[in-house]
């Protein structure tokens, strides 16, 4: 544990940009994958079929794939960006048709009741989202959301293969440059992982008391 401690400015950056990625990505998806939810509960059809089809295909696509065509399509299209950028756009890409199934769970287990009332009053169609389903959708779907995004800080290990220094790829520079002190930084990065999940669920669990509703 020495060769750890001594290492610990370094490990610590890896794991921020872990942090980094996770929760760029974390945020731009939730935007993204709720927008492909309204999309695909919408009345318009296009919208439902593009939003199911992005769902569709996206969902089985192998993230290493996703990060493929980020890191090298992308220029190829004279899109130039940093690899860490590149994998903010991979990770959202990815995450955003997780998001999506999970709010349109939500959104699915409205009273339908409720959404026929405000139609009764005259609310146009993004009022009602805005007002009576999206907020219930989001309370509903706190724990799944959780889950996501768990998965998401795991997902972003994937980043290593693409020059993305963050936490797995400090432990493989780490580890060819001290093969005996392999365990440690196994150890230590299995718990810097665990630490990250922790927080996320905590997070979760606060939110999910926080709005429950008292019957």
């Amino acid at each position: 544990m020495d060769f750890v401690w001594e290492q610990r400015d370094v490990i610590l950056r890896g794991f921020g940009t872990t942090v980094l990625l996770a929760v760029s990505s974390g945020l731009l998806a939730f935007i993204f994958g709720t927008l492909l939810a309204v999309m695909r509960v919408g009345p318009v059809p296009p919208l439902r079929w593009a939003g199911s089809a992005y769902v569709t295909v996206v969902r089985n696509t192998p993230l290493t794939l996703v990060f493929v065509f980020c890191t090298f399509g992308l220029p190829r299209m004279e899109v130039r960006l940093a690899f860490v950028t590149f994998a903010i756009i991979a990770l959202t890409v990815y995450t955003s048709a997780f998001v999506c199934e999970a709010v349109r769970s939500g959104i699915n287990s409205v009273e339908a009741g409720e959404i026929e009332a405000a139609r009764a009053v005259g609310l146009p169609f993004h009022q009602i989202l805005s007002l009576v389903v999206l907020p219930q959708a989001f309370r509903a779907v706190i724990p799944p959301l959780g889950s996501v995004y768990n998965a998401l800080v795991k997902n972003t290990s994937v980043a290593v293969a693409f020059s993305v220094a963050e936490a797995s790829s400090i432990f493989r520079r780490l580890a060819n440059d001290d093969a005996s002190a392999t365990w440690s930084l196994l150890l230590t990065t299995a718990v810097g992982y665990m630490a990250l999940a922790a927080v996320v669920f905590a997070g979760a669990r606060i939110l999910e008391r926080g709005t429950a509703i008292v019957r």
